[in-house]
């Protein structure tokens, strides 16, 4: 609506100034606070000489153009001091006014516009043409009777022309309205375009630099969307309140509990969400005030449990064409349909079906700051919500909902045109999500269901663009106290502080092990294999080296292991040996036939959570056939109890070390024939006679 209010008066400068200002972009967010923005669009109006945020009247974005249009003449007309010098007059014009008009104005033509009280056709073609020389133009109501008498005026609106040598005709169009004036009017011989140019302010978004175009994978999901939704949504939506109170109070509540309950993030983010649920909980006063949020929703490096969430916003699988593109709402969608995918997942939690769909509601509702987008997700939730009976049918709703936003949304301008909104999944990704009966598409919605648990699944996150935890811990001071007494400033990242992380991670990892010992006592059989995946994406950044063959090794400070210790770091995790060999019972896996896996055991939960972690081990730098080596010396006895089988085929499968004793023994009889062909040359040359010498 604004973008059509802004060409509507475009011409109204100077007289009407139309900004716009972004207040999804994290910089204006004290602005934005500032000025009381919490939600977009928000129209604005300011008088002349304003001087501070207060003085700005609410317009609402929700009524029709011609509404808003009228609605900005009403407040310029309220104007009590002194006119502004670049708003043309708006009152009516009286018949003093006219006599002896042209020897007071330098113009050869005088527009007058005769028209009821109540209509603003006079007014807008006013402002129309403010920035036209040589004409001025006039408003005159019904009421004035000497000069609808003077002029035959018969009908309103109408319009006339007068001629600085007293001559007058009325303007023939074709309509009364507004456009066929201004039309008319512009075109009169002599009738031209002023010099004024708008001056505008020094902006610096033309000299900053691109965002880097990421890559990304339509079938993955990437944390940095998703840590990147939970800062924004937090930090960014939130704080826009002076307070909150309330339902508004309780849908944040609601929202923190879920994230911080199915959210399957990093070490130091699921610490954040679970010890910002934990402070919202003990809040007992019916309302908080937008300073204590901030300083809850800060971030905090102190030990044991350092509690971190970036700052930043970095869009990967959902990043767009241009900067205003798809980023935070796109990532949003994400959070949600990953967050029904957990929820049906842990059933031993006894999840609520609406539990997760319920939070949504209430954060769109009261926080999401696209108001039309919350309205119309309001209007789907009231409709359907409700019939919603199980956590499948949570993941299903969610999911037809989203479609049908993306069908109201195709061809809307805030579709990215290198991203078009269509129905998900598409027949590329799920061929058998799709079907066709009597010539008319449905969807198979047993099958859209598998993908979407195999889609949203942990297992198909990918770290690519996050920072590691290490060095968002780092960030949190500006200055960090390094060696014997020498200061780092900015955020930390020198020689010296990667040495003393490189002397500190054996203690730090110690630590983190016997904390995830202690967990495992309390949480439930579902949750431990994730929580094992979690210690391995920790150790991501410092795993060690067998053999030390990079010189890059030396500034990581690393240690050299043997093999043993090598291999029991990353299969020593008990939870995760049981589910490996279960899972190798009953099926040997391969790169190829993983996901054929996943589609066909979804019911079993061990196998499930199984199938995750060997995904995530695989990614992790272990490749098809190492991982399957390991599975195969856990399934047997004779190769367990075989340590140097364990030291010499870390890594192979039995195929790899059957083919390498297969390659020895035939190149050791190459060598053997290779022997036997030259003895028997050298043999052969020293029996020939040798010939006389002169």
């Amino acid at each position: 609506m604004w973008r059509a209010l802004a060409a509507d008066i475009l011409e109204w400068r100077p007289a009407v100034v139309l900004g716009a200002f972004n207040c999804a972009d994290e910089s204006h967010q004290k602005v934005c606070g500032d000025f009381g923005i919490t939600g977009f669009p928000t129209l604005k109006f300011f008088k002349a000489f304003s001087k501070s945020p207060e003085d700005g009247k609410r317009l609402y974005p929700g009524d029709s153009l011609p509404a808003l249009r009228q609605s900005v003449i009403t407040n310029l007309e309220r104007h009590q001091d002194a006119w502004p010098p670049a708003c043309p007059p708006l009152e009516p014009a009286s018949t003093g006014e006219l006599r002896g008009f042209f020897q007071r104005n330098n113009v050869t033509y005088l527009a007058l516009i005769f028209e009821k009280n109540d209509s603003f056709v006079g007014r807008e073609v006013i402002l129309d043409m403010q920035q036209y020389e040589n004409i001025a133009v006039r408003r005159v109501l019904s009421s004035e009777e000497e000069l609808v008498k003077k002029y035959s005026v018969t009908t309103f609106p109408s319009a006339y022309l007068l001629v600085s040598n007293g001559f007058f005709s009325r303007i023939s169009v074709q309509m009364e309205a507004r456009s066929f004036y201004t039309y008319f009017l512009r075109r009169v011989p002599g009738v031209t375009r002023g010099s004024y140019k708008l001056t505008l302010l020094p902006s610096t978004e033309n000299t900053t630099t691109p965002a880097p175009v990421r890559h990304a994978d339509s079938s993955k999901l990437y944390m940095a969307d998703l840590e990147s939704a939970l800062h924004y949504s937090l930090r960014g939506e939130t704080e826009r309140f002076s307070v909150l109170e309330g339902e508004r109070l309780a849908a944040l509540k609601h929202y923190v509990t879920v994230l911080a309950k199915y959210f399957p993030g990093r070490p130091y983010v699921k610490n954040f969400l679970v010890s910002l649920d934990t402070w919202l909980k003990n809040q007992k006063e019916s309302n908080i005030s937008c300073s204590a949020l901030e300083e809850a929703l800060k971030n905090k490096k102190k030990a044991p449990k350092p509690a971190i969430l970036t700052h930043t916003m970095t869009w990967v699988g959902c990043q767009g064409s241009k900067s205003h593109f798809r980023g935070y709402p796109c990532s949003l969608w994400i959070l949600f349909h990953l967050l029904t995918v957990q929820a049906s997942k842990y059933k031993a939690w006894a999840a609520e079906p609406l539990e997760v769909l319920g939070a949504m509601r209430g954060y769109i509702r009261y926080f999401f700051g696209c108001r039309t987008c919350s309205e119309h997700f309001e209007a789907m939730a009231a409709e359907s919500m409700n019939q919603v009976k199980s956590l499948d049918e949570a993941i299903l709703w969610l999911w037809s909902r989203h479609n049908r936003a993306n069908a109201r949304l195709a061809g809307d301008l805030t579709e990215d045109p290198k991203f078009p909104k269509m129905q998900w999944p598409p027949p590329d990704m799920c061929p058998s999500c799709h079907n066709e009966v009597s010539g008319q598409h449905v969807w198979n919605e047993p099958t859209v269901l598998r993908f979407l648990k195999i889609h949203y699944s942990p297992a198909n996150i990918y770290f690519d663009y996050t920072e590691p935890e290490r060095i968002l811990l780092a960030r949190q001071s500006r200055e960090v106290e390094v060696g014997d007494g020498e200061k780092v400033i900015g955020d930390g990242r020198t020689d010296m502080q990667r040495k003393e992380r490189g002397e500190n991670r054996r203690e730090e990892d110690i630590e983190e092990e016997e904390e995830a010992e202690e967990r495992r006592a309390e949480e439930p059989d579902g949750v431990m294999m994730e929580r094992e995946v979690g210690i391995l994406e920790r150790r991501e950044l410092h795993r060690p080296s067998i053999i030390r063959m990079n010189p890059r090794v030396k500034e990581l400070e690393e240690d050299i292991v043997d093999l043993d210790s090598f291999s029991e770091q990353h299969f020593k995790s008990k939870a995760l040996k049981e589910a490996a060999l279960a899972a190798s019972r009953k099926r040997r896996l391969s790169k190829r036939d993983t996901i054929p896996l996943l589609m066909a055991d979804d019911d079993g939960h061990q196998a499930f959570d199984y199938v995750a972690a060997w995904e995530r081990l695989r990614r992790r730098g272990l490749d098809s056939k190492q991982l399957v080596g390991a599975l195969e010396e856990e399934g047997s006895d004779s190769l367990r109890k075989s340590q140097w089988f364990r030291v010499l085929g870390l890594g192979f499968s039995r195929l790899d070390v059957s083919l390498c004793i297969i390659l020895y023994c035939l190149s050791s009889v190459c060598l053997l024939g290779m022997y036997t062909f030259f003895r028997m040359r050298l043999r052969s040359r020293k029996g020939r006679p040798g010939f006389p010498v002169a």
